[in-house]
């Protein structure tokens, strides 16, 4: 006489509910302590560049005539401190969500530039001016020539650079919410910027 099949539902069930309370603990182990700043030059998100002389920003000469922002010649190191280059697209929504922690950024005194990447001229042009600028320079990068010298592939991807040109710290994803707070603030801090940022 044949055993009976038991129900797949029942034999998936306490897998799946498995598998997601050890996602959940994982998430939880993996979160970062609130207020604790992360040393100089970690990677929040992984890059070579790590305390490393930052690549140039050169314009991409095939797209100079098409910018919409110019071709700006950008230096990293020396008297303007420290820098935040953050590599942004007008069709991306995360680089959208991120944009007022931006304008934040610039209104308390912390220099942001810009490398706008995989766009259009009219709607990265059109984008900046309704959303505002917060790029003390913008370089325009439509086939990504500028930032795979950085090792960027999408946006928005942001890079800490200090007062010598060194990268001290890179992050993947939007700035906003605690993870700004607590990790970005934090790593703008231990690379030498003194400010504060406003609300």
């Amino acid at each position: 006489m044949s055993r009976p099949r038991r129900p797949i539902m029942r034999t998936l069930v306490p897998i799946v509910a498995l598998a997601i309370s050890g996602l959940l603990l994982l998430m939880v182990l993996m979160r970062p302590e609130p207020g604790v700043p992360p040393a100089p030059g970690t990677a929040i998100a992984p890059s070579p560049l790590l305390g490393q002389v930052a690549p140039p920003l050169m314009p991409d000469t095939d797209a100079t005539a098409a910018s919409p922002f110019g071709n700006p010649m950008i230096e990293l190191a020396g008297a303007q401190g420290v820098t935040v280059v953050n590599f942004w697209a007008s069709w991306c929504p995360p680089c959208r969500a991120e944009h007022p922690t931006l304008l934040r950024l610039a209104e308390s005194g912390v220099r942001v530039i810009g490398v706008n990447i995989d766009d259009e001229p009219g709607a990265a042009r059109d984008y900046i001016d309704g959303a505002g600028n917060p790029f003390a320079a913008i370089v325009f990068d439509p086939k990504l020539r500028v930032a795979a010298g950085w090792g960027v592939t999408a946006p928005p991807q942001s890079f800490i650079i200090d007062a010598e040109g060194r990268v001290a710290a890179a992050f993947r994803g939007a700035l906003i919410g605690s993870d700004f707070e607590q990790r970005f603030v934090p790593a703008l801090k231990a690379a030498g910027w003194q400010g504060e940022i406003s609300r």
